[in-house]
Protein backbone atom coordinates (compact mmCIF):
# COMPACT_ATOMS: atom_id res chain seq x y z
CA UNK A 1 0.00 0.00 0.00
CA UNK A 2 1.32 3.36 -0.82
CA UNK A 3 1.96 6.06 1.09
CA UNK A 4 -0.63 8.36 -0.99
CA UNK A 5 -3.67 5.31 -0.40
CA UNK A 6 -2.46 5.21 3.64
CA UNK A 7 -3.44 8.39 3.81
CA UNK A 8 -6.86 8.30 1.87
CA UNK A 9 -7.69 5.53 4.10
CA UNK A 10 -6.96 7.41 7.49
CA UNK A 11 -9.22 10.12 6.07
CA UNK A 12 -11.96 7.97 5.31
CA UNK A 13 -11.91 6.32 8.73
CA UNK A 14 -11.67 9.25 10.56
CA UNK A 15 -14.23 10.82 8.35
CA UNK A 16 -16.63 7.83 9.18
CA UNK A 17 -16.06 8.21 12.80
CA UNK A 18 -17.10 11.72 12.79
CA UNK A 19 -19.88 10.96 11.01
CA UNK A 20 -20.86 8.38 13.90
CA UNK A 21 -19.83 10.89 16.32
CA UNK A 22 -21.73 13.04 14.98
CA UNK A 23 -25.28 11.19 14.76
CA UNK A 24 -24.56 9.71 17.93
CA UNK A 25 -24.87 13.86 19.61
CA UNK A 26 -28.08 13.99 17.64
CA UNK A 27 -29.62 11.17 18.57
CA UNK A 28 -29.00 11.86 22.53
CA UNK A 29 -29.78 15.47 21.82
CA UNK A 30 -32.82 14.84 20.17
CA UNK A 31 -32.32 16.66 17.08
CA UNK A 32 -34.24 17.53 14.97
CA UNK A 33 -36.96 15.31 16.45
CA UNK A 34 -37.07 12.69 19.16
CA UNK A 35 -39.26 10.23 16.29
CA UNK A 36 -35.95 10.82 14.30
CA UNK A 37 -33.55 10.61 16.96
CA UNK A 38 -32.32 7.06 16.96
CA UNK A 39 -28.70 6.23 17.89
CA UNK A 40 -26.36 4.01 15.89
CA UNK A 41 -26.45 1.54 18.49
CA UNK A 42 -30.26 1.37 18.28
CA UNK A 43 -29.36 0.63 14.42
CA UNK A 44 -27.47 -1.77 14.95
CA UNK A 45 -29.17 -3.84 17.14
CA UNK A 46 -32.24 -3.80 14.91
CA UNK A 47 -29.61 -4.99 12.13
CA UNK A 48 -28.23 -7.91 13.94
CA UNK A 49 -31.71 -9.12 15.18
CA UNK A 50 -33.17 -8.56 11.53
CA UNK A 51 -30.25 -10.82 10.17
CA UNK A 52 -30.74 -13.58 12.91
CA UNK A 53 -34.60 -13.45 11.84
CA UNK A 54 -33.64 -14.15 8.41
CA UNK A 55 -35.96 -11.34 7.22
CA UNK A 56 -32.83 -8.94 5.92
CA UNK A 57 -31.26 -11.52 4.24
CA UNK A 58 -34.54 -12.88 2.39
CA UNK A 59 -35.31 -9.22 1.66
CA UNK A 60 -31.58 -8.61 -0.06
CA UNK A 61 -32.00 -11.39 -1.72
CA UNK A 62 -35.25 -10.52 -3.30
CA UNK A 63 -34.33 -6.65 -4.34
CA UNK A 64 -30.53 -7.80 -5.44
CA UNK A 65 -32.32 -10.71 -7.90
CA UNK A 66 -34.62 -8.00 -9.46
CA UNK A 67 -31.18 -5.41 -9.70
CA UNK A 68 -29.12 -7.78 -11.55
CA UNK A 69 -31.70 -9.25 -14.10
CA UNK A 70 -32.68 -5.82 -14.90
CA UNK A 71 -28.95 -4.62 -15.38
CA UNK A 72 -28.06 -7.30 -17.36
CA UNK A 73 -31.20 -7.10 -19.73
CA UNK A 74 -31.51 -3.39 -19.68
CA UNK A 75 -27.42 -3.26 -20.43
CA UNK A 76 -27.41 -5.83 -23.06
CA UNK A 77 -30.38 -3.71 -25.36
CA UNK A 78 -28.70 -0.62 -24.33
CA UNK A 79 -25.09 -2.07 -25.72
CA UNK A 80 -26.40 -3.29 -28.57
CA UNK A 81 -28.77 0.10 -29.40
CA UNK A 82 -26.03 2.16 -28.60
CA UNK A 83 -23.58 1.12 -30.81
CA UNK A 84 -26.15 0.82 -33.84
CA UNK A 85 -27.17 4.02 -33.56
CA UNK A 86 -23.11 5.19 -33.30
CA UNK A 87 -22.85 3.26 -36.22
CA UNK A 88 -25.98 5.02 -38.12
CA UNK A 89 -26.24 8.73 -37.72
CA UNK A 90 -28.77 9.24 -39.80
CA UNK A 91 -31.33 6.86 -38.24
CA UNK A 92 -29.66 8.17 -34.85
CA UNK A 93 -30.70 11.90 -36.10
CA UNK A 94 -34.45 10.48 -36.77
CA UNK A 95 -34.46 8.53 -32.94
CA UNK A 96 -33.22 11.41 -30.92
CA UNK A 97 -35.94 13.53 -30.18
CA UNK A 98 -38.07 10.10 -29.16
CA UNK A 99 -35.67 8.80 -27.36
CA UNK A 100 -34.80 12.19 -25.21
CA UNK A 101 -38.71 12.73 -24.91
CA UNK A 102 -38.68 8.85 -23.22
CA UNK A 103 -35.42 9.17 -21.22
CA UNK A 104 -36.81 12.71 -19.50
CA UNK A 105 -40.60 10.99 -18.24
CA UNK A 106 -39.75 10.40 -14.65
CA UNK A 107 -39.29 6.62 -14.10
CA UNK A 108 -41.28 6.70 -10.59
CA UNK A 109 -44.34 7.95 -12.05
CA UNK A 110 -44.45 5.08 -14.35
CA UNK A 111 -44.11 2.64 -11.20
CA UNK A 112 -47.64 2.10 -10.23
CA UNK A 113 -48.33 1.38 -14.28
CA UNK A 114 -46.12 -1.01 -14.16
CA UNK A 115 -47.58 -2.50 -11.23
CA UNK A 116 -51.14 -2.72 -13.20
CA UNK A 117 -49.75 -4.58 -15.93
CA UNK A 118 -47.35 -7.03 -14.10
CA UNK A 119 -48.27 -7.26 -10.63
CA UNK A 120 -46.38 -6.80 -7.16
CA UNK A 121 -43.62 -8.86 -8.37
CA UNK A 122 -40.39 -9.03 -9.52
CA UNK A 123 -41.15 -8.63 -13.10
CA UNK A 124 -42.69 -4.40 -12.22
CA UNK A 125 -39.54 -4.16 -10.13
CA UNK A 126 -36.89 -5.15 -13.53
CA UNK A 127 -39.52 -3.33 -15.59
CA UNK A 128 -38.68 0.00 -13.42
CA UNK A 129 -35.22 -0.13 -13.19
CA UNK A 130 -34.51 -1.25 -16.86
CA UNK A 131 -35.88 2.03 -17.85
CA UNK A 132 -33.32 3.58 -15.84
CA UNK A 133 -30.68 1.19 -16.99
CA UNK A 134 -31.11 0.95 -20.83
CA UNK A 135 -30.90 4.62 -21.19
CA UNK A 136 -27.29 5.00 -18.96
CA UNK A 137 -26.21 2.65 -21.18
CA UNK A 138 -27.33 3.31 -24.95
CA UNK A 139 -25.71 7.08 -24.19
CA UNK A 140 -22.72 5.53 -23.00
CA UNK A 141 -21.75 2.91 -25.75
CA UNK A 142 -23.21 5.31 -28.62
CA UNK A 143 -20.56 7.80 -26.91
CA UNK A 144 -18.21 5.38 -26.82
CA UNK A 145 -18.66 4.53 -30.75
CA UNK A 146 -18.68 8.32 -32.11
CA UNK A 147 -15.44 8.93 -30.09
CA UNK A 148 -14.07 7.13 -32.30
CA UNK A 149 -10.74 9.35 -34.24
CA UNK A 150 -11.69 9.90 -38.07
CA UNK A 151 -8.08 9.67 -38.79
CA UNK A 152 -8.00 6.24 -37.38
CA UNK A 153 -10.86 5.08 -39.70
CA UNK A 154 -9.26 6.63 -42.83
CA UNK A 155 -5.78 5.22 -42.24
CA UNK A 156 -7.34 1.99 -41.48
CA UNK A 157 -9.79 2.13 -44.71
CA UNK A 158 -6.40 2.51 -46.45
CA UNK A 159 -4.74 0.08 -45.30
CA UNK A 160 -7.69 -1.90 -46.61
CA UNK A 161 -9.65 -2.60 -43.80
CA UNK A 162 -13.29 -4.04 -43.92
CA UNK A 163 -16.21 -3.10 -42.00
CA UNK A 164 -16.25 -5.73 -39.73
CA UNK A 165 -12.96 -5.67 -39.17
CA UNK A 166 -13.40 -1.65 -38.81
CA UNK A 167 -15.39 -2.35 -35.86
CA UNK A 168 -13.73 -5.35 -34.30
CA UNK A 169 -10.44 -3.67 -34.55
CA UNK A 170 -10.94 -0.03 -33.50
CA UNK A 171 -14.65 1.21 -32.88
CA UNK A 172 -15.45 -1.74 -30.22
CA UNK A 173 -12.20 -1.45 -28.67
CA UNK A 174 -12.39 2.70 -28.30
CA UNK A 175 -16.05 2.37 -26.87
CA UNK A 176 -15.25 -0.31 -24.46
CA UNK A 177 -14.34 2.27 -21.82
CA UNK A 178 -17.67 4.31 -22.15
CA UNK A 179 -19.50 1.02 -22.33
CA UNK A 180 -17.61 -0.19 -19.04
CA UNK A 181 -18.45 3.21 -17.12
CA UNK A 182 -22.02 3.32 -18.25
CA UNK A 183 -22.57 -0.34 -17.01
CA UNK A 184 -20.98 0.78 -13.80
CA UNK A 185 -22.93 3.61 -13.51
CA UNK A 186 -26.16 1.96 -14.55
CA UNK A 187 -25.54 -0.95 -11.74
CA UNK A 188 -25.96 1.83 -9.30
CA UNK A 189 -29.09 2.87 -10.94
CA UNK A 190 -30.70 0.00 -11.61
CA UNK A 191 -30.32 -0.46 -7.45
CA UNK A 192 -32.39 2.55 -7.53
CA UNK A 193 -34.81 2.06 -9.48
CA UNK A 194 -35.76 -1.69 -8.25
CA UNK A 195 -35.95 -0.25 -4.58
CA UNK A 196 -38.29 2.63 -5.63
CA UNK A 197 -40.66 0.22 -7.28
CA UNK A 198 -40.07 -1.65 -3.83
CA UNK A 199 -41.13 1.51 -1.95
CA UNK A 200 -44.75 1.78 -3.80
CA UNK A 201 -45.49 -1.71 -3.60
CA UNK A 202 -43.92 -5.15 -3.41
CA UNK A 203 -44.26 -8.15 -1.86
CA UNK A 204 -41.01 -8.04 -0.94
CA UNK A 205 -37.34 -6.03 -1.08
CA UNK A 206 -35.37 -3.86 1.01
CA UNK A 207 -38.15 -1.00 -0.19
CA UNK A 208 -40.83 -2.74 1.02
CA UNK A 209 -39.49 -2.77 4.81
CA UNK A 210 -38.89 1.05 4.29
CA UNK A 211 -41.96 1.74 3.45
CA UNK A 212 -43.57 -0.69 5.90
CA UNK A 213 -41.53 0.77 8.95
CA UNK A 214 -41.79 4.36 8.53
CA UNK A 215 -45.23 3.73 8.45
CA UNK A 216 -44.98 2.22 12.18
CA UNK A 217 -42.48 4.95 12.73
CA UNK A 218 -39.60 2.39 13.32
CA UNK A 219 -36.85 4.91 12.36
CA UNK A 220 -33.88 2.89 13.76
CA UNK A 221 -34.75 0.06 11.40
CA UNK A 222 -35.36 2.63 8.44
CA UNK A 223 -31.72 3.68 9.35
CA UNK A 224 -30.73 0.75 9.28
CA UNK A 225 -32.03 -0.77 5.52
CA UNK A 226 -30.73 2.70 4.34
CA UNK A 227 -27.26 2.39 5.69
CA UNK A 228 -27.15 -1.79 3.97
CA UNK A 229 -28.05 0.09 0.46
CA UNK A 230 -25.21 2.50 0.79
CA UNK A 231 -23.25 -0.26 1.58
CA UNK A 232 -24.46 -2.32 -0.87
CA UNK A 233 -23.93 0.49 -3.21
CA UNK A 234 -20.64 0.75 -2.48
CA UNK A 235 -19.63 -2.73 -2.50
CA UNK A 236 -21.09 -2.79 -6.10
CA UNK A 237 -19.17 -0.19 -7.49
CA UNK A 238 -16.10 -1.49 -6.49
CA UNK A 239 -16.71 -4.78 -8.09
CA UNK A 240 -17.64 -3.05 -11.19
CA UNK A 241 -14.01 -1.12 -10.95
CA UNK A 242 -12.09 -3.82 -10.00
CA UNK A 243 -13.49 -5.67 -12.99
CA UNK A 244 -12.83 -2.85 -15.26
CA UNK A 245 -9.54 -2.31 -14.32
CA UNK A 246 -8.56 -6.35 -14.58
CA UNK A 247 -11.13 -6.27 -18.47
CA UNK A 248 -9.11 -3.45 -19.34
CA UNK A 249 -5.34 -3.54 -18.33
CA UNK A 250 -4.21 -2.91 -21.85
CA UNK A 251 -6.02 0.95 -21.53
CA UNK A 252 -3.20 3.44 -20.08
CA UNK A 253 -3.14 4.58 -16.61
CA UNK A 254 -5.48 7.28 -16.01
CA UNK A 255 -3.55 10.45 -15.02
CA UNK A 256 -4.77 11.16 -11.17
Amino acid sequence: MSRDTLIVRVAQILLGITLLGLWELAAVTKWPDPVLAKSPGQTWSFLVKSASSGQLWSNTRATMTAVLIAWVLAGVAGVVAGVALGLMPRVERVLTPYLDSANAMPRIALAPLFIVALGINTSAKVALASTLVFFIVLSGARAGVRSTDAEWLRLSIVLGARKPQLFVKVLLPVATPAIFASLRLGLIYSLLGVVGSELISARSGLGQLIAYYSSTFRMEAVYGILLLLAVIAVVLNQVMGLLERRLLRWQPPADR
